[in-house]
Order: structure tokens, then C-alpha cells, then sequence
């Protein structure tokens, strides 16, 4: 089975590190570019060009969002859905207001990476001194670089709200959260699997932020696992 992967916000094929050894075999894993895109219109149109024709599409934050609003848009197009670190929702207000703080400074400064205050909104505390783990948080972020961070800042920070729209939703959709994610609480993760007629829920106790795939691989591993063996998944 094939699976297109989805990075979020500052992100690109590192953030899967971990996750896909841990998978097994039977798939075949392919990476949209999703810092190649200039604004939300180009993001979607990555997701077109780069997936498969029946795609498994799975999204992590920003990616994820931006799967299930392409999934609405071409559901001929789309098998099957993993949400990571998303609830389908526009900004809050309060992302929103250090979206808007941000902007101007990156603008005027050099980027050199994720501040400690933004690496403690993503990450759980007792990872913050994972050498490792913050390591590739903060490759992706400079190779990245200032330009990616300021389109993808820019261009969805105004966004609609999905959350009622995936009642539209035709395909199974495995959706996975974490009860201590600072940017994505878990109460709209639940309300989204609520609003989901076809979604299998998972969230996180303990040991995961935001940043689940470098956080949580195993417990990724194993949900994802134990949804592509049920029969509507299969390609």
C-alpha cells in the first residue's frame, strides 16, 4: 500500500523519521513537497500532482488540514485519511495573534530557528531535552528557512473552518491527537471524530506534544497499522 505523507508548518520529510521504520512491511511511502508552495491554492495543488490517484493521504498539523480540505474538494481522489496534530479548524485566536507578532519580525531579522518559548508550545516537557528529537525540529526549521516559514504563515493564517464539513467525509479516516498538545486541544480533535461518520479515534495520554511523529512514532505505528489492515482501506 502506498502512503502520501503530508509534512505540517516548517516541515519536510525528516518529520516521518521515525514513524516509517517503525511500519513495517507492505508500504510504499511517498512525500508531497509541501514547502515548495507559495500559498494555500499551490499547497493543494501539490497534494494533486504528488499523490496517487486513489491516495492514502496522511497529514500531519498544517498537512493534515490541508489533506481533509482536499479530500472535500476531490473525494474521487482520496481512499483513505490519517489526521495527526489537526482538528480541521481555522487558527485560534491566540496562534493567530503570534502568527501576526511573528510575521514582521521575520520579515526584519534573520532566522535561525525555533525559539525555546515556540519550542515549549510544541513539544511535550519531557522531550525538551531530547537532543535528538530538537535536533530535527531545528534542521527542518533553518534548511527550511525564512522564506517557507513566512509563505506558509502568510498564506494560512485565514483559512475555513472544516470542522462541520467533514460530515462529507466518504472514506475511513484514522485521526490522532494528544491530550497535552498546546496547539491543538483535544477536545476538537474529539468534536471533529464526532463530526466524522467514518473516523476511528486515537488520542494520546502521555509522552507527546504536537509533534507526534517524532514524539509518539510507536504509538503512530501502531494505529496506523491496525487501520490499513481493515478491508476498506486496502487499495
Amino acid at each position: 500500500m502506498r502512503l502520501d505523507f503530508v509534512p505540517g508548518t516548517l516541515c519536510d520529510e525528516r518529520m516521518w523519521g521515525r514513524l516509517l521504520p517503525l511500519l513495517g512491511d507492505g508500504f510504499e511511502f511517498n512525500h508531497v513537497p509541501l514547502p515548495k508552495a507559495h500559498t494555500r491554492e499551490q499547497m493543494l495543488e501539490l497534494i494533486g500532482a504528488h499523490s496517487a490517484l486513489k491516495a492514502n493521504l496522511v497529514g500531519f498539523s498544517l498537512g493534515a488540514y490541508l489533506s481533509v480540505e482536499y479530500a472535500l474538494a476531490h473525494p474521487e481522489r482520496v481512499q483513505s485519511l490519517t489526521i495527526i496534530g489537526s482538528a480541521g479548524k481555522k487558527l485560534g485566536d491566540k496562534e493567530k495573534a503570534t502568527r501576526e507578532r511573528i510575521i514582521p519580525q521575520l520579515e526584519k531579522n534573520q532566522y535561525t530557528g525555533m525559539t525555546q518559548m515556540r519550542l515549549r508550545e510544541i513539544v511535550a516537557p519531557e522531550h525538551l531535552d531530547d537532543a535528538e528529537l530538537i535536533g530535527i525540529i531545528q534542521r527542518m526549521a533553518v534548511d527550511l528557512g525564512k522564506e517557507v516559514l513566512l509563505a506558509q504563515f502568510r498564506s494560512t493564517i485565514e483559512r475555513p473552518d472544516l470542522m462541520d464539513r467533514v460530515r462529507e467525509l466518504q472514506c475511513p479516516v484514522l485521526i490522532i491527537g494528544s491530550e497535552h498538545d498546546k496547539l491543538v486541544p483535544a477536545d476538537d480533535v474529539r468534536e471533529l471524530a464526532d463530526n466524522c461518520p467514518n473516523a476511528q479515534l486515537h488520542l494520546l495520554s502521555e509522552g507527546a506534544g504536537h509533534m507526534m511523529p517524532l514524539e509518539a512514532p510507536q504509538a503512530l505505528a501502531h494505529h496506523m497499522r491496525t487501520f490499513y489492515t481493515k478491508p476498506r482501506c486496502q487499495v
